[in-house]
This record gives structure tokens, C-alpha cells and sequence, in this order.
């Protein structure tokens, strides 16, 4: 069975506009966070458990726009919007497992700066380097599982002869518009698991931060809270990025 991405389709005029911004997008954000992981493998002062997540989290944004954009670049470009049932399934299971890294990441970067910054004493014993790939590993592994399994339950369901997506890539809420019959159960269960992968992190950050800010306002000096408080500024603007995502595909449910 073959499936239809309708993305773009209603502005034939602007194809090549899009093809162009959506190229010079993938590029910026392909060399930036490599020039990341780069530079932090390289730089012996950047060997810290700080710059390792943020390294992963470079790889993790490199993987995450590679499963959707090249794909909205070839339909750009040569007008066949037509994707197969496998290939469909791939590049949903795909966003779905490294949508749960990035929540799971997250959260371990904030572990990492309240060890850091609440018990700076024992952060080298802590967060050694055993444990960071411990805890990285975990992050990629932890939806790989659920995910599989959640993309084929979806899959297995029967489609309608209507085989539009109306959407750039596949993802869940508009293929599970697709099937046919009673698809309440799996809407029951994607919802279940999207509020899991996104209170469970939410949770975990919210105590790390909680704990960071109560021992940055007991520091004696600002000079000293602001300094503390720079170290956690880029954490907290990244951190609402994968919740706000996943909240957004549960109100299009």
C-alpha cells in the first residue's frame, strides 16, 4: 500500500521557495551541531560531562531533522509525494524513539548541572565517565522498545482506500485518520505514553531545577547567583521544546 504526504501540495508556486529555505535549514542546522560535537571532542577543556551531553544532543538534533527533512526535500523536488506503508512506518517509529531520547536527554542534563551545582564536591565521583555513558545509553535505549511496538500496533490497523496523509511526514494523529473501524484503543494507548514520556522527564527536571534555583538564591553574592545561573540558562531554553511538541500532537488528538 502506498501513501500520499500532502504536505506543500496546495502551493504549487512556492515549491521551489520551500525547496530552498527548507536546504539552507538542513544545512544550518547539520553544520552547526556538527561544528559542536566537533569542538567538544577536540577541545581538551570541553572534556566535561556537560559538553558530552550537549555533544548527544547535537547528534540527537542531527537525527532528529534527518528523519523528516530530506524526505520533505525529495517531495519538494520531484512533485512524487507517494511513500510506501514501510518506508511510512520507518520514518514514524524513527521520530517517535528519538522524540523520547530528547525528552530523556534532557532530563539528564539537568541531573547533570544539579549534581554540579547542589554537590560540586562529589560531581568528578558521580558523574565520572562510566556513569555519563551509562546514562546516555539509557537515554537512546529507553524508547526504542515501546516505540517498535507502538508504530506496529498502529501499522496493523486496516486503512481506508482515501490514503492522503495530510501532513509533511507520517506521523501518528493523521495516520490513525487513515484506519478503518474503531481506533479508540490506540488513541487510548498513544496518549497514555505520549503523557508518560513527557511527565516522567518533565518531572525529573522540574526537581533537579527546583533544587539548582533553591542553592543558587542561598549563594552570599549576584555575582555569584548569575554565574551558577548562566550554566543552566541554555538547559531550560531546550528543555521545553520536546513538551511542547508532544502536548501539541495531543490537542490535534
Amino acid at each position: 500500500m502506498q501513501f500520499v504526504l500532502l504536505g506543500f501540495s496546495d502551493l504549487p508556486q512556492l515549491q521551489g521557495l520551500l525547496f530552498v529555505l527548507f536546504s539552507i535549514m538542513y544545512l544550518i542546522i547539520l553544520i552547526g551541531n556538527s561544528l559542536i560535537i566537533i569542538i567538544t571532542r577536540l577541545d581538551v577543556a570541553l572534556q566535561k560531562p556537560m559538553y558530552f551531553f550537549l555533544a548527544n544532543f547535537s547528534f540527537l538534533e542531527i537525527c532528529y531533522v534527518s528523519v523528516t527533512l530530506p524526505r520533505i526535500l525529495v517531495d519538494l523536488w520531484t512533485q512524487d509525494r507517494s511513500i510506501s506503508m514501510l518506508d511510512c512506518a520507518t520514518q514514524m517509529c524513527f521520530f517517535l524513539m528519538l522524540g523520547t531520547t530528547e525528552c530523556f536527554l534532557l532530563a539528564v542534563m539537568a541531573y547533570d548541572r544539579y549534581i554540579a551545582i547542589c554537590n560540586p564536591l562529589h560531581y568528578p565521583l558521580i558523574m565520572n565517565h562510566k556513569m555519563c555513558i551509562q546514562l546516555a545509553a539509557g537515554s537512546w535505549i529507553i524508547g526504542i522498545p515501546v516505540q517498535i511496538g507502538q508504530t506496529w500496533k498502529i501499522f496493523s490497523l486496516h486503512f481506508s482506500d482515501c490514503n492522503q496523509i495530510n501532513h509533511f511526514f507520517c506521523d501518528i494523529t493523521p495516520i490513525l485518520k487513515l484506519a478503518c473501524g474503531d481506533t479508540s484503543v490506540q488513541e487510548v494507548t498513544v496518549y497514555v505514553l505520549t503523557m508518560l514520556v513527557v511527565a516522567v522527564p518533565f518531572v525529573l527536571i522540574l526537581s533537579s531545577y527546583s533544587k539548582i534555583i533553591f542553592t543558587i538564591l542561598r549563594l552570599p553574592t549576584a555575582r555569584g547567583r548569575a554565574k551558577v545561573f548562566s550554566t543552566c540558562s541554555s538547559h531550560l531554553l531546550r528543555d521545553d521544546e520536546p513538551c511542547l511538541a508532544h502536548v501539541s500532537m495531543l490537542k490535534e488528538e
